[in-house]
């Protein structure tokens, strides 16, 4: 349904602005490129990968080396009309030969920050390259190596060109990646970010939704969650609004423009700032509040010194790991108090709401049972 005017696809649509491409992108880009000409002494420009949603774009090479033993491929981020640090950024994949079954081995190398703090989805002492970055590198690697009638044992070093001097304009240091930037995406996609633009497409979007005679609508914060919520409740892409980090905006039109049902789907670190009373859930301009994380494990159950470890702990996500160790159920306390400040900007609205708290993988940590007015 996705073609009929509303959900994440049309919204973007209707910004008017350019999507770009994730760090991870370009590094799988670069990867594939790098890897081509270590096994067949040709690189080929442009690349073209195929990303988590099955888009197929292409990359020019700015740089390229060749040894015996190791390729290296470079290409250039573009971010679209996203206003992103890392715009412009030369991102550089060198794959060097490894023993059979040695498989893919990634390092962090120039501008390619380290995990140094527990927290994250990737164990202390990795290279900062996320999940799905990793994933879709190690695919087209075994592409790739399977085009050549061989097996997928390399290194791959990823850079990224001043990026230690880029990072300190973002929040690696103070979450405990040193060294440089994190390899980043979830679906290889920038969204483009605009204010005026983004809000205005969540309005259209539950306008859409109104008119196809939908009783039940989820504000999502981002691609992992919209599958979450799509797989809990079998909604159809016109139910789903891409709220990113504007829920405020969505809650206020909402009020004035209501629905049956308003399920709120994002990650536990968000959702416990809007559970906090931010409606402005962007890293720039809120951040997770391990103090009031804290109290709430409080309220469930928690002892005097688990408090003190969550109020201590690196990200969100470390604080729900704590809590879920001690059986202290943070995530579901997160999103029965996120509801409840989503019916305080209801006002009285006739909508019933519901929250689900999910982590980086897509796994639900929390969820709060429906409420209404």
């Amino acid at each position: 349904m996705s073609g009929t005017g509303g959900g994440r696809e049309a919204q973007l649509k209707h910004t008017g602005l350019r999507p770009g491409w994730t760090t991870g992108a370009c590094a799988t880009a670069a990867t594939t490129a790098a890897y081509t000409a270590l096994l067949t002494g040709d690189f080929p420009d442009p690349v073209t990968i195929t990303l988590p949603k099955g888009q197929t774009p292409s990359f020019a090479l700015t740089a390229e080396a060749l040894t015996a033993d190791s390729a290296m491929a470079a290409v250039v981020k573009d971010a679209g009309d996203d206003p992103d640090v890392t715009h412009g950024a030369v991102v550089r994949s060198t794959v060097r030969r490894l023993p059979p079954g040695s498989g893919v081995v990634f390092r962090a190398g120039d501008g390619v920050g380290t995990v140094t703090l527990p927290g994250l989805p990737l164990e202390v002492g990795e290279p900062a390259i996320n999940p799905v970055p990793r994933r879709m590198m190690r695919e087209h690697a075994a592409a790739v190596a399977a085009a050549h009638g061989t097996t997928p044992d390399v290194e791959v070093t990823i850079s990224i060109d001043d990026g230690a001097e880029i990072a300190r304009s973002t929040w690696n240091p103070r979450i405990g990646i040193l060294g440089g930037l994190s390899v980043l995406g979830t679906t290889g996609i920038v969204v483009p970010y605009s204010c005026s633009a983004w809000i205005d497409s969540i309005r259209r979007g539950v306008d859409v939704a109104r008119a196809g005679g939908l009783a039940h609508v989820a504000g999502c914060t981002g691609s992992t969650s919209e599958r979450t919520v799509r797989e809990v409740y079998d909604l159809p892409d016109i139910a789903l609004l891409d709220m990113g980090d504007f829920a405020g905006a969505v809650l206020k039109y909402v009020r004035r423009h209501p629905v049956d049902r308003l399920t709120l789907c994002g990650g536990f670190a968000k959702l416990s700032k809007l559970a906090a009373g931010h409606l402005d859930l962007h890293s720039a301009r809120s951040q997770v509040d391990k103090g009031f994380l804290a109290a709430l494990a409080r309220e469930g159950g928690a002892s005097a010194p688990l408090a003190s470890e969550i109020a201590a702990a690196n990200t969100g996500l470390a604080a729900l790991r704590l809590a879920e160790a001690a059986a202290v159920p943070l995530g579901d306390l997160v999103a029965a108090r996120a509801r409840d400040e989503a019916l305080t900007v209801l006002r009285g609205a006739p909508v019933t709401v519901d929250a689900i708290c999910i982590d980086r993988a897509g796994t639900v940590v929390g969820r709060s049972a429906p409420k209404g007015p």
